[in-house]
């Protein structure tokens, strides 16, 4: 029995959000996660450190294999190659390749450039792994499975391309969730219900264990506690994180003319002001030593906001998920007013999340560790992510 219903609550602290769950919750500084790359690009890494072959794409083109030249960024290169500095779809497509090397990318390494649509290359087809993989689940299952309770999700809407009602599957994350409950072994029935409120997760829904699991949340670098505002230490003391099922590229947009559009450091943003929405974690930022008074943070309800705040001056910068922030400006007809910093990367790692109050958390994080894990050796966690953003950027989005 698999039921997905909608509810809203009434703000409990008046933050509604929308993307990973945030931002807050979904936000971590980055941890460097241990991510298998999906079969069709594992078979291609051994090449992605060797000097320049005959083979690998001289210009920066979709669908072809690029060598990366003294100088480059992933920003220009996704600028040359798609026109525009949204590089999160050569990050999934080249995770263990580029490693920790996103903002100093070694001369000679070979990039995959996916086709605009997400195609690994351009005579393969999306969705193929999805099916394929449904396909084995249906024919090895059991008609006899014991009873066990449908395990409870909670995310929220308004955090497109990820969590929304109105998406197909309810967003990738929500499918992420799905099918990891039919991958590694699990066959469990689930809901998930939308309440738009990421406030309310941590502090009601998950500690009373109304829901089980949060989609989905940030993680901050537990590690640097000292660094973490309040927030930070309440994550990683209070609740269980996945293994990380998403790694995202973070935005940082400036008016054309700001100042700060020529930042290429961290502490180059010092007196800015700088917007995420509530339920957006800045522990990546703390880290960094973005802490006020040195920036202020400004945090309105909904990406949206910080978006047109940006635009009417009201706050210096603009930093939240690639996907989210570039969907707001083009949703504004802003593209043209606002520039994304291409010397700056920043990624954070999203979560599936639960209470270390529910006595069965472990248990339901464990479930979804085995189906994230299986997704990825298979490369269906790929095909999900480019077939979920495929259909978010078409023209009729």
């Amino acid at each position: 029995m698999v039921s997905v219903r909608i509810t809203v609550l009434p703000p409990i602290r008046n933050r509604m959000v929308g993307f990973f769950g945030p931002a807050s919750g979904g936000q971590p500084e980055r941890e460097t996660p241990m991510i298998s790359v999906p079969h069709p690009i594992r078979c291609l890494l051994p090449i992605a450190l060797v000097a320049l072959s005959p083979l690998a794409a001289a210009a920066q083109e979709a669908c072809t294999t690029y060598t990366v030249q003294a100088g480059d960024t992933l920003g220009d290169i996704a600028f040359t190659a798609y026109g525009s500095y949204n590089y999160q779809m050569i990050f999934n497509a080249n995770r263990e390749a580029i490693a920790n090397n996103t903002n100093n990318l070694p001369v000679g390494l070979q990039l995959i450039l996916p086709c605009e649509d997400g195609r690994l290359t351009a005579d393969s087809t999306l969705n193929s792994v999805i099916e394929t993989e449904n396909e084995r689940f249906e024919e090895n299952r059991s008609e006899d499975r014991p009873y066990a309770p449908a395990l409870k999700f909670v995310t929220s809407n308004n955090w497109k391309p990820f969590a929304d009602e109105s998406l197909p599957g309810g967003g990738i994350y929500v499918q992420m969730a799905a099918t990891a409950m039919r991958r590694g072994g699990n066959d469990r029935d689930y809901k998930v219900d939308y309440v738009d409120d990421w406030d309310a997760h941590i502090d009601v829904l998950l500690p009373t264990n109304a829901f089980d699991i949060s989609i989905a949340w940030s993680k901050p670098d537990c590690s640097k506690m000292d660094l973490l505002g309040e927030f930070g230490v309440r994550m990683c003391t209070e609740f269980v994180f996945s293994v990380p099922m998403y790694e995202v590229a973070y935005s940082y947009h400036t008016l054309v003319d700001s100042p700060y559009a020529n930042a290429r450091k961290f502490t180059d943003y010092e007196g800015a002001r700088i917007c995420r929405p509530e339920g957006w974690a800045m522990s990546n930022l703390e880290v960094e030593g973005l802490v006020p008074p040195l920036v202020t943070f400004v945090q309105p309800k909904s990406p949206m906001d910080c978006a047109e705040m940006l635009l009417n001056g009201e706050v210096d910068v603009y930093s939240i998920e690639i996907e989210t922030s570039t969907a707001n400006f083009e949703e504004l007809g802003a593209t043209n007013k606002v520039a994304l910093n291409p010397a700056i990367t920043s990624f954070n790692t999203h979560h599936f999340l639960t209470s270390k109050n529910n006595p069965r958390g472990q248990e339901y994080i464990a479930m979804l560790n085995r189906g994230i894990e299986e997704m990825r050796a298979s490369g269906e966690w790929y095909d999900i992510v480019a077939t979920g953003l495929a259909d978010f950027n078409a023209p009729t989005n």
